[in-house]
């Protein structure tokens, strides 16, 4: 089957499973608009914000390293050498404490972009070297790709648009300085920054909606890329569930262990609990040891039906209690004591198995019937 062919029957929407298989190696939806958008503001956040509380001791340490330059003399000793030393790191540790707020800032913006988009991953799939990614055809298709066309647009808007806006910015600015009567080379720097911060403003907005249009079209592309076949879905649903043949092979032990376990448990009860048909509940009550009779075994259906003839067998009575079974077998799990709500019913039924054990007879407890052996039902 040819790739084309392999994409036209892709028309299912890909399941979480798949998605994260794709997180995993890396392949996840990425936008450079938004990088490029945080970017942007982070130059607005240095421009406006962190320059002018750093230019000043920028330049102080400047001047005083260019005046110290000017007064020195070229050393002649190791002490000479030391104190040229001790003054360029001075200055590298300055101007280090000055810079450091910008690249906080910068750095910051640029995990901001990253969460932006919603989803992170670092995996090795993503840099590892592949033979595909050096195919010149593979290298052809991806350029005249759909993707390529609407980054081609994209960029080529942005270019125009921030061109436009550089220009009006720069021409009304320069009509500014020449306007301005007293003008004096001083003030020349708040013009530039003025003027900075207003293109800033100007492109930051309109890259805002560049970058949400480019979030949301990555990720219907990545969407759309990780769709899936009808057949893949059923592989899928197949690798995830398990072989039938094995499935059943493997529910056949658990109802095998579990038969087992009810051989063995059904024999130590006091009473049986059914349904009559569908539910059966073995409880075991041994005075002064339990606070509350335990279940030892349940089933359904023909499980119940094997508890019931195991009963018989032993001569354990079998009370049939409809609602009292199907509580019992819904709240209690094997080995567990029976709820505290179904306790006075519990209580009156194991007194009266009690009682027929002592051979006083007398009516059962009301909505309770005693079955005299399996074969009644």
């Amino acid at each position: 089957m040819s790739e084309d062919e392999d994409k036209d029957n892709k028309t299912e929407e890909p399941t979480e499973q798949k998605l994260q298989k794709a997180r995993k190696k890396g392949d996840v939806p990425s936008s450079q608009e938004a990088g490029n958008m945080m970017t942007v503001f982070s130059l607005f956040v240095v421009v406006v914000f962190v320059l002018p509380h750093v230019s000043s001791g920028f330049v102080q340490v400047s001047k005083t390293f260019i005046e110290l330059a000017g007064k020195s003399i070229a050393p002649s000793s190791n002490q000479g050498l030391q104190n040229v030393g001790l003054a360029i790191l001075d200055l590298i540790i300055t101007l280090t404490l000055q810079v450091s707020p910008i690249f906080l800032a910068m750095v910051l913006a640029a995990f901001a972009g990253i969460l932006l988009q919603g989803e992170t991953v670092v995996a090795l799939d993503r840099i590892m070297p592949k033979a595909s990614k050096l195919s010149p055809l593979g290298g052809l298709k991806k350029m005249f790709s759909v993707d390529r066309l609407v980054d081609f647009l994209k960029n080529a808007t942005k270019v125009l648009v921030v061109a436009a806006i550089a220009f009006v910015v720069a021409r009304r600015a320069i009509t500014d300085v020449w306007q301005t009567r007293g003008f004096v080379p001083e003030t020349l720097l708040l013009y530039i920054s003025d003027a900075t911060t207003k293109l800033l403003i100007a492109a930051a907005v309109f890259l805002v909606p560049i970058a949400i249009f480019d979030i949301i079209w990555k990720r219907l592309q990545w969407i759309k890329k990780q769709r899936m076949s009808i057949r893949e879905i059923k592989d899928e649903h197949k690798d995830s569930e398990g072989d039938p043949k094995i499935k059943a092979q493997r529910a056949e032990i658990r109802r095998k262990r579990a038969r087992q376990r009810i051989a063995t448990a059904v024999p130590t009860a006091d009473v049986i609990i059914t349904n009559p048909t569908h539910y059966a509940v073995a409880l075991k009550y041994e005075l002064g040891v339990d606070t509350a009779p335990i279940c030892v075994a349940k089933g359904t259906d023909l499980m119940a039906a094997q508890i019931r003839h195991l009963a018989d067998d032993n001569e354990i009575p079998i009370i049939e209690n409809r609602p009292l079974a199907r509580s019992l077998h819904a709240g209690v799990e094997v080995d567990e004591q029976v709820p505290i709500e179904h306790w006075q019913v519990v209580a009156e039924i194991i007194g009266y198995v009690m009682d027929l054990r002592r051979n006083i007879q007398r009516k059962p407890p009301e909505g309770s019937v005693l079955r005299l052996n399996a074969d009644d039902y």
